[in-house]
């Protein structure tokens, strides 16, 4: 039925027009119904030097909803200020935990967040290897994750953890979730956008930070891509496993996402990949997972077509990487992202006494 109604909407809409990356910008973030929010209020709830790294964790008030929590993390014996990046954890399925997922506090990670690392990220917490590498590092919950989650009741499910119970109820509140946004004028994924921009703009504001910089993987990647294309100052993307283009995921594999992927309007705009890419000339990486089954290799390869066009007229400043891994953030796809971001932010790590 869906290969039958794609011509006919595509003749009465205007499906995927090739807009200038400056309107498509603008007119995505109208669509999308990205909100401005502040990251206000913010308190710096404890400290902590654990090893070669110094960390903070950090809490704000973005006007609704329980306060975020943030990590920010950076090297102990840094000197001078540091360029800065927003680490951005994925959806995965699991909303019990969301910073977590991608960054280490003082305390040792969940059993269940372990399980995630060692599935999608190498078995380590990213925002902490790229700290040790000279950055200050932001990881922080955004909406419906982590201190930013819903009260939900929990099923009765025998042998479950209270955090993989949490997970199966929540799955089941996103669409829940993506109404009651539509219903305020605004999206799921725009909500997420403009607490994304929140942080970065806080992030930015820091004294020990100067450019900034994003990477996250799969609905991380989807944030980064979102910061990349609405926020003027974010100096280099990282976009890890969550690149394609919509059209070639029709009929298999729109279900397999998270609503965040689809934010009302977008496709009469533009395809995701020109979302993407609506930063150029803006250095961008995109990282490619070959073996990735969210994803049609159709897509992700028009993905990267779609991407370079609008990058013809700087070509250098668009990375691809193509890895024959499934879908994840491996540690050779983490060493290639932090090695791109030490080259492309303004100033290099500020140098470190190990």
């Amino acid at each position: 039925m869906f290969a039958e109604l794609a011509p006919i909407a595509a003749a009465q809409r205007g499906l995927y027009p090739a807009l200038p990356g400056p309107e498509l910008r603008a007119a995505a973030r109208d669509a999308i119904g990205v909100l401005d929010l502040a990251a206000d209020d913010v308190r710096v709830e404890r400290t902590w030097n654990w090893g070669d790294l110094y960390g903070e964790e950090l809490s704000w008030s973005v006007g609704f909803g329980p306060r975020t929590r943030a990590y920010l993390l950076r090297p102990a014996k840094a000197e001078g200020p540091l360029p800065g990046v927003v680490a951005l954890h994925c959806h995965a399925g699991m909303k019990w935990a969301g910073k977590d997922k991608i960054a280490d506090g003082p305390e040792e990670p969940a059993p269940e967040v372990r399980r995630l690392r060692d599935e999608l990220y190498g078995g380590r917490a990213f925002a902490n290897e790229l700290a040790r590498r000279g950055f200050a590092v932001l990881a922080h919950d955004v909406f419906v994750w982590g201190s930013r989650r819903f009260p939900l009741e929990l099923p009765e499910a025998d042998g479950l953890s209270e955090a993989d119970r949490y997970d199966l109820a929540a799955r089941d509140h996103e669409h829940v979730v993506a109404k009651h946004c539509a219903a305020l004028g605004t999206s799921f994924t725009g909500v997420v956008a403009g607490e994304d921009l929140a942080a970065a703009a806080y992030l930015r504001s820091r004294p020990d930070v100067t450019e900034v910089g994003c990477a996250g993987l799969s609905g991380g990647g989807l944030r980064a891509a979102l910061l990349g294309a609405f926020d003027p100052e974010m100096r280099a993307v990282v976009v890890a496993a969550m690149a394609s283009s919509f059209r070639d995921m029709l009929g298999g594999h729109v279900e397999k996402h998270t609503w965040m992927l689809w934010p009302p309007g977008l496709p009469r705009l533009g395809d995701y990949p020109d979302l993407v890419a609506a930063r150029a000339p803006a250095p961008l990486m995109v990282q490619y997972a070959m073996r990735d089954r969210l994803f049609p290799e159709q897509g992700i390869r028009r993905a990267h077509a779609i991407i370079a066009e609008r990058y013809r007229a700087a070509p250098g400043a668009y990375e691809a990487v193509f890895a024959d891994v499934p879908h994840s953030f491996d540690v050779p796809m983490q060493e290639r992202a932090f090695d791109w971001l030490a080259d492309n932010l303004a100033s290099s790590p500020a140098s470190t006494s190990r």
